[in-house]
């Protein structure tokens, strides 16, 4: 079991964030999620944003620090990568 997290460089709402994010299933990230406190809605698609003030206990319970690109190929390996769908334009031609 192994369960990423990258350094807290995403900015919003006034704090920076890192990602959570596992390279096995969605029910081992949730389950150590849930371990850590993070509420179901910091779960984002593919990925849990954790606040820079629990990165630090994310790591102390096993979470294995790598840099973004790193995390993302993980995701994309594991076949786990759940990109954003962008609305299409409504624009008339």
């Amino acid at each position: 079991m192994t369960v990423y997290i990258d350094p807290p460089t995403w900015p919003g709402h006034g704090r920076m964030w890192s990602h959570l994010v596992s390279d096995v299933s969605f029910t081992e990230l949730h389950a150590f999620a849930a371990r850590l406190g993070a509420p179901p809605r910091a779960f984002e698609r593919d990925h849990y944003d954790v606040p820079a003030e629990r990165y630090a206990a994310a790591v102390a319970q096993g979470a294995v620090e790598v840099g973004p690109r790193e995390l993302v190929g993980r995701l994309r390996a594991a076949g786990l990568r759940r990109r954003k769908r962008w609305a299409r334009s409504t624009r008339s031609a």
